[in-house]
């Protein structure tokens, strides 16, 4: 699959759903697009149809994150545009692959976390809950539409479908092309597009909500020190400083996508609650 604007499609067939699967909406996260590499050689699917996209084309050439915004915070509504979103590539590229999504049953979007060590995991919100637990994952996390709306996802639980964000772990960590070959591979079967290779059995998954996002003040958001993903915190906890402020929790509960950034209005870290579930009991750690 040559890395540009069009995509591939793969049609069974029988008819079935239609299923978009997206990779490189972040340039520099290569393990989907390593997965649908491989996958592609020797895919063939029985029902419906399957359409593969490359996200941000420009961006995977140049392998950075995004070219001038983030293509993943452009999927909002109209009126929320400034001017230079407007003017941007990422602009351009959402309205063309909101065209896919329009016409999909589903979506799954294929991503990798940029901290160290990150645990694999689901984004995605209950609408979704018939696919996502049937998926590869032990732990699926909800509420990124309340809080960091615009994403891919976003779009789709918006025109009322299942929109799946997977984080394969971390993005220089080689095995989360495997990971994104699993997933890939389950949800092809889940949607019917192929047949399963076994009964599918629900999977136990730990549940996360995430309610808060940090924006920064100035231009020097500085951690404290590095956090891993789901790492616990206690409320008072220093977290780092911006500028000449002290950012402490504010509640007792886990960070996500803790990262130094040097941009005002800059996202700093996310904010949540977990559940960990087992087949006997539950342990919550709540907002």
């Amino acid at each position: 699959m040559a890395i540009t604007e069009k995509p591939t499609i793969v049609e069974g067939k029988l008819p079935g759903f239609t299923s978009v699967i997206l990779v490189g909406v972040h340039g520099n996260e290569r393990g989907g697009i390593e997965a649908v590499t491989a996958i592609l050689s020797t895919l063939a699917i029985e029902k419906g149809k399957v359409i593969f996209l490359y996200g941000n084309p420009l961006a995977i050439e140049k392998n950075t994150r995004f070219i001038e915004i983030d293509l993943n915070r452009m999927f909002r509504a109209e009126s929320t545009y400034t001017e230079k979103e407007k003017n941007s590539y990422e602009y351009k590229r959402a309205q063309e692959l909101k065209e896919y999504f329009n016409n999909a049953d589903a979506l799954l979007d294929i991503h990798s976390s940029f901290v160290a060590k990150s645990r694999p995991f689901i984004i995605a919100e209950p609408n979704s809950a018939n696919i996502t637990q049937k998926l590869p994952f032990n732990l699926i996390v909800s509420g990124f539409d309340a809080i960091e709306p615009g994403g891919t996802d976003y779009y789709m639980n918006s025109i009322g479908k299942p929109g799946i964000c997977i984080e394969c772990g971390y993005l220089g960590d080689p095995s989360s092309a495997g990971i994104a070959m699993e997933t890939i591979t389950a949800f092809l079967s889940t949607q019917g597009h192929t047949s399963p290779s076994g009964t599918q059995k629900d999977i136990i998954q730990d549940q996360c909500h995430i309610d808060f996002i940090y924006i920064t003040k100035s231009e020097s958001f500085k951690l404290v020190r590095p956090f891993e993903d789901f790492e616990i915190l206690h409320k008072g906890e220093l977290i780092g400083t911006d500028g000449d402020l002290p950012v402490i929790a504010h509640k007792d509960g886990i960070i996500l996508f803790a990262r130094n950034t040097i941009k005002i209005n800059d996202e700093g870290y996310l904010f949540g609650s977990y559940k960990k579930t087992t087949p006997d009991k539950e342990q919550s750690l709540q907002s």
